[in-house]
């Protein structure tokens, strides 16, 4: 949000609002975000968002406010994202619009203030309630479907009307509220036709008992309600499972932190009001509040949901740490480097809300079909009652029976969850292997990829040196050796300390850092260096002329050694292109180092195809002649100058440790440091791919089946309600395979997988 946005709403305005809605829209306001061009985007909390249907009538109409750049509704979240062009719009026509659509909004405060599902205990209270009846009214029936004549079958009619109508009452009250609230707004939605559906069974059935008819099909109101209500809580369910990952990423976010004043003391300040540049210290066992960098203090830090690696991670100072990541070991005091809403950790849990946000050409196919999909019911229906009507010549009972079979049998439930359910569930399955999904769309971009680019540094090596070979002697002048490389932040240092280990810290006295050359100290009266070749080897005039290369450590008067570093290939890099390879996708590194080391790091993890030498530009070219050329493109990268590349390709990833606009750019973040992540992505979305498809079909056969054998009259409300229910069952069912997708061997537990990968040739025994 900008400091210096105008004011949400005019004070004359202002007169004429309740309070509590100024409070909305002042809180709506405070936790707006100002975007790069100038406009403003807001984030508003819809509980009362339930199908595919109020998706598209909340985007279509709240779009054709004047000022809104783009609008996106979750069913998911159960969230609206509207864009309006500048910070002097208004958001109070938005909330109007949506209230007089049916859907009451409320602040995300609000939202994570609530705490518990009023809507999940009401869909919970309305199964039960129409469980029971559907089982009872069963039993009753009974003895009328095996031949109960006269007052035994009118009795059992009565009965099962006491129990059926305050149970529909209560068990249809989902439905029933969705609808009315639609009908007063001169609309449809999925839940008329159920509710006429069930209201015409059960006003149907009552005139039957009364009259003692013999047809009555209370049996079949509250069992379409229980099937019905059986597919609701499931989808809720599953939905809420989404959101619980995203609450439970929140919190991981601290509450506040303490700010270092300039005489050092200590003051309390709320999340919200830690500003870049302010100095914080966090404590052993406390979460960083924000994203920072350490400039006091040493410890150990629990980086898992960054990294996905369970062991601690060191910080020194200039170590940069993540919000939401524990401090475990001891105080250190970091500097912020960015507000709490534009933190890894929020980024972290907006993806997370995003399975659904893209309009995928399936997306768009269930949007077209359900906008036409109440018309063309209340036709099919009306056209069945008027048909009939004619065939019987005035038997307006079985006319409305077939009428209300129609009615019941064409719920587009199936359709309506074939999308949806199947990228959460995928969404859901790639975060529990360290994939954060930033668009639903991007699954069915992923799976359609005909050739994969990478970056090299960051991407492909984790772009921190490594310990290739060194000569430095084992035992007391190892561990010299690393005492001057803990001292120093530099990360050739860092990759010498972390290749000697197991040795006894000598006593080394002066320590001091010399920037641009590396470290001294002095240990028994000599001075001892580790750092740049020229100045290390000052200490021994007579070794200089050495031609060895790398790292030098001296001990003065005693020798001079050297250590050669090389790249770290991520863990997973060599099982992944392998991978690629099988599946007949080819692979090409493109990179800006020069052409020895990037025709080293291809010739280690199997890649033929590599460019060197190139700038931003010429990445954006390739990616741009494939596209040219009808490829669709995989782009993996991590710098800030791969974000035009990452933004030009089909589809793109980028590594939890990119850059910011990296990130941004990129369609999935990978927060694992195995790169075997990318075929687990690769593989889950073509499996998703072919469950959308299935479940189209599924819902497709469903109604070429089921419609015309209803408009025949050859089945019931009660088949109807079953023939229907089942269907949507039967995609959620399918829908939900894709949750037991997990990585194979290879991916998993592969030769690279779950370890740190040392560089060859290097031999630990020589240096510790």
């Amino acid at each position: 949000m900008s400091c210096c946005a105008a004011p949400l709403i005019s004070d004359k305005t202002r007169d004429t609002l309740s309070a509590s809605r100024i409070a909305l829209l002042e809180d709506l306001k405070a936790n707006s975000k100002q975007l790069v061009d100038g406009r403003i985007s807001y984030l508003l909390s819809a509980p009362a968002i339930h199908c595919g249907n109020c998706i598209t009538s909340i985007e279509d109409q709240v779009g054709k406010l004047e000022g809104i750049t783009d609008v996106r509704a979750n069913l998911t979240m159960k969230r609206v994202a509207v864009t309006l062009d500048g910070d002097s719009r208004s958001l109070l026509p938005v909330v109007q619009a949506l209230e007089n659509l049916g859907y009451a909004t409320q602040s995300l405060t609000a939202e994570e203030a609530g705490g518990s599902d009023p809507e999940f205990r009401l869909l919970v209270r309305s199964l039960a309630v129409s469980g029971f009846a559907a089982a009872n009214i069963m039993l009753l029936s009974v003895p009328v479907w095996n031949g109960a004549e006269g007052a035994t079958k009118e009795l059992f009619h009565f009965i099962s009307a006491l129990i059926a109508i305050p149970c529909v009452a209560y068990g249809g009250m989902p439905f029933f509220r969705s609808a009315i609230a639609a009908l007063r707004r001169r609309r449809v939605n999925m839940d008329v036709p159920i509710s006429l559906g069930v209201t015409l069974a059960t006003g149907m059935s009552m005139y039957e008992s009364f009259i003692g008819g013999g047809h009555a099909y209370f049996d079949a109101a509250t069992s379409l309600l229980f099937f019905l209500l059986i597919g609701r809580v499931l989808d809720h369910l599953m939905r809420a499972r989404a959101r619980a990952a995203a609450s439970n990423l929140a919190r991981l976010s601290a509450k506040g932190g303490f700010v270092v004043g300039e005489a050092g003391d200590l003051t309390y300040v709320a999340l919200d009001a830690i500003n870049p540049g302010m100095r914080l210290r966090v404590s052993a066992g406390e979460r960083f509040p924000v994203d920072g960098t350490i400039v006091e203090g040493v410890s150990d830090v629990d980086r898992a949901l960054v990294t996905g690696e369970s062991d601690p991670q060191r910080v020194v100072e200039g170590t940069g740490v993540e919000a939401g990541t524990l401090n475990l070991t001891g105080p250190v005091d970091m500097l912020a480097t960015r507000p709490a809403r534009e933190s890894f950790l929020a980024e972290v849990m907006q993806m997370m809300a995003a399975a659904e946000k893209g309009r995928s050409s399936y997306v768009r196919i269930a949007d077209r079909m359900a906008r036409i999909y109440s018309p063309v019911v209340h036709i099919l229906a009306f056209t069945s009652f008027t048909g009939w009507m004619i065939w019987t010549g005035g038997d307006w009972h079985q006319s409305l029976t077939v009428a209300v079979a129609v009615l019941i049998i064409t719920c587009p439930c199936a359709l309506g969850l074939a999308v949806p359910v199947a990228h959460v569930v995928s969404a859901a399955r790639l975060f529990a292997n360290g994939i954060l999904l930033k668009d639903g769309s991007a699954l069915e971009r992923l799976a359609a990829i005909e050739g994969a680019a990478f970056d090299k540094t960051g991407t492909l090596t984790t772009g921190e040196p490594a310990v290739a070979s060194t000569d430095i002697p084992p035992g007391a002048t190892a561990a010299i050796a690393k005492a001057l490389a803990l001292r120093s932040v530099h990360p050739a240092a860092r990759a010498v300390a972390h290749a000697i280990d197991g040795v006894p810290e000598p006593r080394v006295s002066g320590l001091h850092e010399v920037p641009g050359h590396g470290v001294e100290g002095l240990v028994d009266g000599r001075r001892v260096r580790l750092g740049r070749r020229s100045w290390v080897a000052a200490l021994m005039p007579e070794q200089a002329a050495t031609d060895a290369q790398g790292v030098a450590f001296a001990i003065e008067g005693r020798g001079l050694w050297f250590t050669t570093l090389s790249e770290r290939v991520r863990p997973g890099a060599r099982d992944m292109i392998t991978a690629l390879r099988a599946r007949n996708i080819p692979v090409t590194l493109l990179s800006g180092d020069g052409a020895a080391q990037v025709a080293a790091i291809a010739r280690d993890i199997g890649i033929s195809d590599w460019q060197a030498e190139l700038k931003p530009g010429d990445k954006l070219a390739f990616l741009t002649a494939a596209a040219g050329q009808g490829r669709k493109m995989l782009m993996v990268g991590d710098g800030l100058n791969d974000a035009p590349a990452l933004a030009a390709a089909h589809v793109s990833m980028a590594p939890a440790s990119a850059s910011d606009i990296g990130r941004t750019a990129a369609d999935f973040v990978l927060t694992h440091e195995s790169l075997s992540s990318i075929t687990f992505a690769h593989r889950v979305a073509k499996a998703t791919g072919q469950v959308v498809k299935q479940n189209f079909a599924l819902a497709i056969i469903y109604n070429v089946l089921a419609v015309p054998l209803a408009m025949a009259g050859q089945l019931n409300p009660l088949l109807a309600a079953l023939a229907m229910s089942s269907s949507s069952i039967i995609v959620v069912a399918n829908s939900l395979r894709l949750h037991l997708l997990r990585p194979e061997r290879a991916e998993a537990h592969g030769p690279e997988a779950g370890r740190k990968v040392k560089p060859q040739p290097m031999a630990k025994e020589a240096i510790a």
